[in-house]
C-alpha cells in the first residue's frame, strides 16, 4: 500500500533545511506521495526511516534503458495518466520488425531505409529508435547472420527476439555493448531468458496473456535480480488491449502495483497500412512505451512520429524558435521584412510560405513567449512596444535599404502606434500565412 504525503511526513527529519528544494518537510513528502521527487533528495532522513519509505520513494513506472550513449532510449518513469496532469516524460520508442527470412540483400535495403526515416518538424528533428530482430526461420545460424548484418548497418537501438535460447545467448554476446532488450517470444524458455538478462545485464520482455499471469512472472525475474522489464500484454483483440494497457498504468500510478509497475511494448498486427497506422497512434496514445511496426515507407511512418511529438511536447510549454532575425532566401538589402511571433508552429508555417513564394526575405522573430499571433496578442505580449523594441534591438536596420515591415493583418490595429514608436512604415500583410506568396510577389 503507497503511503500518504502525512504517512511519510511522520517520518522525515521535519528539520524544514530547504535543501532538499522544497519550502518544508511536509511539501516534500507530498511531493514523494506523488511520485514527483526522489528520497535522495533529503540529504538528512534516518537508514530506519529510509528502509520504510522505499516504496514510496521509487518511480511508479520502472525506468528502463535500452542502449548506450546518446542514442539511448529511456522507457518509463512516468508520474502521472494524462499529459495536462503535469506531462510525459520518455517518449514512445518507435521501432520496426526485421525477421531473419530476408535475403541479405533485402536485409540490408530494409536497415538502410530504416535508417533514413528521420525528419525536421517545426525545428526538431524526429526520428525511429529500433529494430527488432526476430528469429522467424528458427534457424540459429540465419539469426546470427542477421545480428552481425544489423549491427553493421545501424546505429539504432536493438531488441533481439527468439524462441531459441542458445541463438539468443549467442546473440547477446555479439551486441551486449549495444545493451538491447531481449525477448524469447515463448513461455516455455523465460528461465533461460531471464538468466541470459542477468548475465549480461540487460533488460528484458515479461509475457503473458493476463494482467495476473504477467505480475507473478516479474515477481519471479526480480527474485532473481532482474530489475529492468519491459511487458508485453498478449490479446488478439485491439479493444480488450488497449483496455489492457491501460489498466496496467492505473494499477501502477494509481495504487502503487509493482509488479505492474513496467513499461508496456506493443507489435502491430494489421495487415492494410492504413489500419496499421491507426494502430499504433492508438497504442502511442494509450500508454505503449516501444510500437514496433511492418511497414517502413516514409509516408507512413511521418504521422506516427508527428503524433508523438505532439503528445510528449509539454503542454505548458509551447515550442518555440528562438527570437531573432532569419534569412530566407539569398536576401538583399531591398528585401521585404516580415514581423512574427517566435511560436515555432507560427514561425515555420510563415517561413514555407516564403520560402515557397520564391522571394527573399527577412523574417523576424518576435518573443511572444511561444505564443500564437492572435494569442500573444490577446496577452499582450505581441504589441507595438514589443515590435518597435524588436526592431531596434535585432539588426535589423543595418541589413536593408528601407524602412518597411510587414506585420500579420490579424494585428493590423498595431500599425498607428508601431509606425508612431518605431519610425518604420508598416504594411498590414493576409491575414493568413498562406495569403504570403501573393502579397510578396506585390511587395514593392
Amino acid at each position: 500500500m503507497a503511503l500518504s504525503g502525512l504517512d511519510i511526513y511522520k517520518l522525515l527529519p521535519k528539520t524544514n533545511c530547504k535543501e532538499c528544494g522544497y519550502a518544508t518537510c511536509l511539501a516534500f513528502a507530498m511531493a514523494l506521495a506523488q511520485k514527483k521527487v526522489s528520497l535522495d533528495k533529503c540529504p538528512h532522513v534516518t537508514a530506519q526511516a529510509r528502509l520504510a519509505l522505499e516504496s514510496s520513494s521509487q518511480p511508479p513506472i520502472k525506468l528502463v534503458t535500452i542502449g548506450t550513449g546518446e542514442s539511448k532510449l529511456e522507457l518509463g518513469n512516468e508520474t502521472v495518466m494524462f499529459r495536462h496532469e503535469q506531462k510525459f516524460y520518455h517518449p514512445t520508442g518507435i521501432g520496426f520488425l526485421v525477421e531473419d527470412t530476408l535475403s541479405q540483400d533485402e536485409l540490408k535495403n530494409r536497415l538502410s531505409k530504416i535508417n533514413d526515416l528521420k525528419f525536421e518538424r517545426v525545428g526538431q528533428i524526429i526520428k525511429v529508435d529500433l529494430v527488432a530482430l526476430k528469429n522467424s526461420s528458427q534457424d540459429k545460424a540465419k539469426f546470427i547472420s542477421m545480428v552481425k548484418t544489423a549491427v553493421e548497418a545501424t546505429k539504432l537501438n536493438i531488441i533481439l527476439i527468439s524462441s531459441n535460447a542458445d541463438a539468443l545467448k549467442e546473440a547477446c554476446t555479439i551486441v551486449k555493448d549495444r545493451r538491447p532488450l531481449i525477448m524469447a517470444g515463448s513461455k516455455d524458455v523465460f528461465d533461460s531468458l531471464v538468466t541470459i538478462a542477468k548475465e549480461n545485464n540487460l533488460p528484458l520482455v515479461v509475457e503473458g496473456q493476463s494482467l495476473e499471469e504477467i505480475a507473478v512472472s516479474t515477481e519471479k525475474a526480480k527474485s532473481q535480480g532482474i530489475e529492468e522489464m519491459v511487458l508485453y500484454i498478449k490479446e488478439d483483440v485491439l479493444s480488450k488491449k488497449f483496455q489492457k494497457f491501460t489498466l496496467a498504468r492505473r494499477s501502477a500510478l494509481k495504487k502503487n502495483t509493482r509488479p505492474l509497475g513496467y513499461p508496456l511494448i506493443a507489435f502491430t498486427t494489421q495487415e492494410e497500412p492504413e489500419r496499421e497506422l491507426e494502430e499504433a497512434i492508438s497504442y502511442v496514445t494509450r500508454y505503449a512505451n516501444i510500437v514496433i511496426l511492418k511497414n517502413i515507407d516514409k509516408d507512413f511512418v511521418f504521422p506516427l512520429l508527428v503524433v508523438r511529438q505532439d503528445i510528449y511536447t509539454d503542454p505548458q510549454k509551447p515550442v518555440q524558435v528562438e527570437p531573432k532575425v532569419y534569412e530566407i532566401g539569398h536576401v538583399t538589402k531591398e528585401s521585404p521584412v516580415i514581423a512574427t511571433t517566435n511560436f515555432s508552429i507560427t514561425y515555420f508555417t510563415v517561413a514555407g510560405e516564403v520560402e515557397g513564394s520564391k522571394v527573399p526575405t527577412y523574417i523576424i522573430s518576435c518573443d511572444a513567449e511561444g505564443m500564437s499571433v492572435l494569442t500573444a496578442w490577446a496577452a499582450e505580449k505581441f504589441t507595438a512596444e514589443k515590435i518597435a523594441d524588436t526592431l531596434k534591438k535585432c539588426g535589423i536596420e543595418g541589413m536593408v535599404s528601407h524602412k518597411k515591415v510587414v506585420i500579420p493583418g490579424y494585428v493590423a490595429v498595431l500599425s498607428g502606434k508601431l509606425e508612431e514608436l518605431s519610425g518604420w512604415t508598416v504594411e498590414v500583410g493576409p491575414r493568413e500565412a498562406s495569403g504570403l506568396p501573393a502579397f510578396l510577389k506585390g511587395w514593392k
